[in-house]
């Protein structure tokens, strides 16, 4: 019989100590990383073995350009604009293509910032284009009623004081401005805005020539007019600067109204075949190739045919608009073409006559024109120098 003396107490005591600090204490001191030896030990790499690395989230891709590289946008005006598609609905028949612009108009005189007419033409998947035009259009409206010549309109609609370049530039029109550019940027997609087009002539109060302004007035109220917008957060805007063609050497060269590259995405190029100095047959080239030299002495932004269009007076109508389509991809840096589908002077719709819808729809076609636009798309500011 074992005797319990304190001595073999004591030792029993010490051994149950050992026992429990080896299956309790010490597993979860090395679990829980306490041991220096076992740290160490979980801190070396193993030989041959390649730690993982952490990767960081991959940038998202830059949003897709309007147009791409190469391609070429169609777009169209009607007399209605996004009012009512009708007119348009004509044209996408007759040209068996989905226009990717609509160039509408809005007057100063009348015209309040309409987020609906923005969004209808959004609606029809075109990028909405407008002509912001600074005159009372209700001037012209009735010179044309009065049956007169179109001289007599050009000088009765172009002498229009209240809308002087130097009014615009000192700020007298900035609260109308502001709404329209707060409106704008409230859209929050792509719009562009073709202000005070064809500077270059003599037939609108906000050219150089006309209404008692001055040399340098027009580069003054567009900048003004960019800068308020800019100040106002309307960051989605694609600027575009508008010329008429070059018909004469009497004409100022077009440098003199260019407000320059940062105020300016897009350079456009108004003509026609079959009206004023283009009256008798030239093709495209004959029309827009000396006024786009011009235009490229002082600026390599991308180029739109802002407006467009061909009579068919001595019955040659399709057969321009066939010319026209072959000799566009001779310019690479023309990113869009607008047809003017109205009858106005002249007949200028494509369905008139049959063989210039025919025309058209078979131009079209190619590859080149193959374009669509998105609101996430981003417009092309930029293109390669020839």
């Amino acid at each position: 019989m074992l005797r319990l003396t304190v001595p073999r107490v004591v030792l029993a005591l010490v051994g149950l100590l050992l026992l429990t600090y080896a299956f309790a204490v010490a597993p979860a001191t090395v679990a829980g990383g306490r041991s220096d030896q076992a740290a160490d030990r979980l801190a070396r790499p193993t030989p041959g073995v390649v730690a993982p690395v952490e990767s960081s989230p991959s940038p998202a891709p830059p949003p897709p350009v309007f147009p791409p590289a190469g391609r070429t946008f169609i777009g169209v005006m009607t007399d209605k604009g996004p009012h009512d598609f009708r007119p348009l609905d004509r044209f996408t028949a007759a040209a068996r293509h989905q226009p990717q612009v609509m160039l509408f108009s809005e007057g100063w005189a009348t015209a309040t910032f309409d987020r609906a007419l923005f969004d209808r033409i959004k609606a029809r998947g075109m990028m909405p284009m407008l002509g912001w035009e600074p005159w009372n259009y209700r001037i012209d409206q009735t010179a044309r009623k009065q049956k007169l010549t179109a001289r007599q309109i050009d000088r009765l609609r172009a002498n229009q004081p209240r809308y002087r370049l130097a009014r615009i530039a000192d700020g007298h029109f900035d609260s109308y401005l502001r709404s329209w550019a707060v409106g704008i940027r409230s859209l929050g997609y792509p719009v562009a805005i073709r202000f005070a087009h064809e500077m270059n002539g003599d037939w609108y109060p906000w050219c150089e020539l006309t209404n008692g302004n001055r040399p340098g007035d027009y580069v003054k109220a567009w900048r003004h007019v960019h800068d308020v917008f800019r100040r106002a957060g309307a960051t989605n805007v694609t600027w575009v600067w508008s010329a008429n063609v070059r018909w004469s050497d009497s004409t100022p060269r077009l440098a003199a109204y260019y407000p320059g590259d940062a105020y300016v995405d897009w350079v456009g190029i108004t003509g026609y075949y079959g009206t004023g100095a283009f009256s008798r047959y030239l093709s495209f080239d004959a029309i827009f190739k000396r006024t786009h030299a011009e235009i490229r002495t002082f600026t390599h932004k991308p180029l739109v045919i802002t407006e467009t269009g061909a009579s068919n007076g001595a019955g040659r109508k399709a057969e321009w608009i066939k010319q026209a389509f072959r000799t566009l991809p001779a310019y690479p840096d023309i990113i869009g073409l607008i047809w003017f589908e109205v009858n106005k002077e002249l007949d200028w719709r494509i369905g008139s006559p049959p063989a210039a819808a025919k025309a058209f729809a078979q131009g079209v076609a190619a590859a080149r024109y193959d374009v669509r636009w998105s609101p996430e798309m981003v417009p092309r500011t930029t293109t390669t120098r020839r």
